[in-house]
C-alpha cells in the first residue's frame, strides 16, 4: 500500500466549530476513499486560530516562530490539502488568507487540494468559485473539480445522508484520486538557487 501525506486545514474561530466539523468530514472521507484505492493517508490536521498571533507576527517581520515553520513546512510537505474557511463578507476569512500569504509561492504548486467553505446561509455558497477557487488557482495548485460548502441547516440530522454527504464522498474521491496517481510530494527547498553559480559569475 502507498503512503501519502494530507494537510487539514481548518480556519474556523471558535472551540468547536462548524468550519473544523467539515474539514474532519472531508479528511475522513478522504481517507476511506485512499484506501480504496492502495493509498494510506497521514493526516495532520492545522488549526489556524491556534497560530493567529504568530501569522500576525509572521506578516509583521518576516519570520515564522519555531511552530508556525513547523506547520509551513508540513503544508508544503503533504501529498495534498484539504483547505476549508468560513465565509465573511462574501470571500475566505483574513486568517485564513493570511496563512496562505505567508505560506510561499511555490508551496502549492501541482498539490491536489480540496476546497470547503462554512456559512449561515446557501447564498455564501459561490464563494468558494469566486474567492477560494481563483486564489489557488494563482497559486497553482491542483484543485478538484468539487468543491464542498456547508450551511447551518446542512447540520440536522435529517440532512446527515443528504446532499452535503452527497457532495463530501464525491470531492473525498476526486481527491483521493489525484493522490493515487503521484508520486510523493517532495517540499520547495527555500534557499535553492533558481540560477547556477556559473551562470551567475558568467554575467548571463
Amino acid at each position: 500500500m502507498k503512503e501519502r501525506t494530507l494537510a487539514v486545514v481548518s480556519a474556523g474561530l471558535s472551540q468547536p466549530s462548524s468550519t473544523r466539523l467539515l474539514a474532519d468530514q472531508l479528511a475522513a472521507a478522504t481517507r476511506e476513499e485512499a484506501d480504496r484505492l492502495g493509498v494510506r493517508l497521514d493526516t495532520r490536521v492545522v488549526e489556524l486560530r491556534d497560530h493567529a498571533h504568530d501569522l500576525t507576527n509572521h506578516l509583521l517581520t518576516g519570520f515564522p516562530s519555531e511552530p508556525l515553520g513547523q506547520v509551513i513546512e508540513s503544508v508544503a510537505a503533504a501529498d495534498a490539502l484539504i483547505a476549508v474557511t468560513p465565509i465573511f463578507n462574501a470571500s475566505y476569512s483574513g486568517l485564513f488568507k493570511t496563512f496562505f500569504d505567508v505560506l510561499g509561492d511555490a508551496a502549492l504548486v501541482d498539490k491536489p487540494v480540496l476546497i470547503g467553505a462554512t456559512g449561515g446561509t446557501a447564498r455564501h455558497s459561490l464563494a468558494l468559485e469566486h474567492a477560494l477557487r481563483p486564489m489557488f488557482a494563482y497559486l497553482r495548485a491542483v484543485v478538484v473539480p468539487t468543491s464542498v460548502f456547508a450551511a447551518t441547516d446542512d447540520w440536522g440530522a435529517a440532512a446527515a445522508e443528504g446532499p452535503l454527504r452527497n457532495r463530501i464522498r464525491r470531492a473525498a474521491g476526486e481527491l483521493a484520486v489525484q493522490v493515487s496517481l503521484r508520486e510523493p510530494a517532495v517540499a520547495p527547498d527555500p534557499f535553492a538557487l533558481s540560477t547556477s553559480f556559473e551562470d551567475l559569475l558568467s554575467g548571463d
